[in-house]
């Protein structure tokens, strides 16, 4: 038994974490997620919202500390966090941690990096403090799982855990780069407990403020430390107290405990699941699904299909049943269980469907539109009792000659029951990252994030993420 709190036990193991601590496993899955996230990064560069975080981020000024990816100049380690924050999040292409339906790398990575080229890191520094990164937002979104709900208490209530966990995961990442102790850090975690932030109504009824959740969570994150750095205190009880962390954004519906369970000799990050597909995560075994029917029967011989689901995510993918199969852009069609089945029925590209899949022309095409719209999206009580542990679909379609045809997929691509190589993870990384970079620029930048010694700076991965030449 200790007399420590939450905040205190994070804080030591922050602390303690060493490159040369690190699992094998838990160092190779740093890596490739450093790859995958980039790689998300540079193809989220041309978005017209990618823009928009660019040019807010130059209006805060400062001097040029940190790489923003696929683009040109410098720029303070919090404003470059918070573009590459916001281009990680922004294709809905980044991994997710199961069953606390986090994000993670989206804020831990782009926020590693910012700090670790404004303190000169080594990349064995950085990948220590992402390490840290990833077991402090896990955890804290794990705390609020309800297992007898089988969802996120964030989720449940309007939160959305991967930007508000993702700034607490930043918080102590960037302490452990800033060289704050176990004390420093600590009050990171205390004051970053007030800073995070995301409500999630925008995967339900569009708008794109979503986009922004992990840019923010990097700023706040990097934001507490620096607080933390100059000498402002946290609360010790940050985590578990009166009006602390979870009985203001849970209502105390949470075990604060468990974020203690393990901690040190159970690593999370070797289990988060990649995403094959770009598009929101509870659509993926459905999209198995579509690639598999369409070898067959032709789009113009489906009659409907009914695709059973877990039931809490029918109102995320499903519902309001117009604006799901009529989406607004390309972007919330990412988020339609329906247009997702038609984008992979008619589609398909990379590893299976691509982005180009879900462009803004293909949500004006008939062809698309008139599929999705005889797509049912609807809870399935098989599926509920394997969610959010996988996110599973039972697909059923039926033909114009009545014949009814069936696809089973339970478990997810990516996962660890499925898991992607890292050849496939290099097809996603290629596919994304020569949206901006010449061929010869993607081997380059891909073949240094996987083979770069860890004694050189980070500084000199990023150099070649940068201004991109197409």
């Amino acid at each position: 038994m200790t007399d420590r709190t939450v905040s205190q036990a994070l804080a030591l193991f922050a602390a303690d974490v060493r490159r040369d601590t690190l699992p094998d496993a838990v160092a190779a899955s740093v890596r490739e997620r450093l790859l995958d996230t980039v790689g998300l990064c540079l193809g989220a560069t041309p978005l017209e919202t990618s823009g928009m975080a660019r040019r807010v981020a130059q209006a805060w000024g400062g001097p040029g500390e940190s790489t923003v990816i696929g683009a040109a100049g410098r720029l303070p380690a919090l404003g470059a966090g918070f573009v590459n924050g916001v281009l990680a999040h922004s294709l809905d292409f980044d991994d997710t941690h199961l069953p606390s339906v986090l994000h993670p790398s989206a804020s831990i990575i782009p926020g590693v990096l910012a700090v670790a080229e404004q303190t000169g890191a080594s990349l064995a520094e950085a990948m220590a403090a992402a390490a840290v990164g990833y077991e402090v937002c896990v955890r804290t979104g794990m705390a609020a799982y309800d297992r007898s709900l089988g969802n996120s208490v964030f989720f449940e209530r309007g939160w959305h855990a991967t930007s508000i966990c993702g700034t607490l995961g930043v918080a102590a990442a960037a302490g452990k780069l800033m060289g704050l102790d176990a004390e420093g850090i600590g009050h990171a975690l205390g004051i970053a407990v007030s800073m995070g932030s995301g409500v999630i109504e925008g995967n339900r009824a569009g708008g794109s403020v979503k986009r922004l959740h992990c840019g923010w969570a990097v700023h706040a994150g990097i934001v507490a430390a620096q607080c933390a750095r100059a000498g402002i205190t946290g609360p010790p009880t940050a985590f578990e107290g009166r009006f602390a962390f979870y009985q203001a954004f849970c209502g105390g519906m949470a075990s604060p405990g468990e974020i203690e369970s393990g901690l040190g000799t159970s690593w999370c990050i070797p289990e988060i699941f990649y995403k094959p597909y770009p598009a929101n995560h509870f659509t993926h075994t459905a999209i198995d699904a579509a690639l598999s029917l369409r070898k067959r029967v032709a789009p113009a011989e489906v009659a409907s299909v009914r695709i059973g689901v877990a039931t809490p995510t029918v109102r995320t993918i499903g519902e309001p049943r117009q604006q799901k199969t009529r989406p607004q852009s390309g972007y919330h069609g990412q988020f339609s269980g329906p247009f997702a089945f038609a984008a992979a029925f008619l589609g398909g590209g990379g590893l299976g469907v691509a982005l180009e899949d879900f462009s803004d022309e293909n949500v004006r095409d008939e062809r698309y539109l008139s599929l999705a719209a005889r797509v049912e999206i609807v809870g399935d009580a098989e599926c509920d009792a394997i969610f959010p542990n996988q996110f599973p679909a039972i697909v059923r379609l039926t033909t114009m000659n009545g014949e009814v045809l069936e696809e089973r997929v339970m478990s997810n691509r990516g996962g660890p029951a499925r898991p992607l190589s890292r050849d496939e993870l290099l097809v996603k990384f290629r596919g994304n990252a020569r949206r901006v970079l010449a061929e010869r620029e993607v081997d380059d930048l891909g073949e240094a994030i996987l083979s770069m010694e860890e004694s050189r700076k980070v500084l000199e991965v990023m150099s070649l993420a940068g201004t991109p030449s197409i």
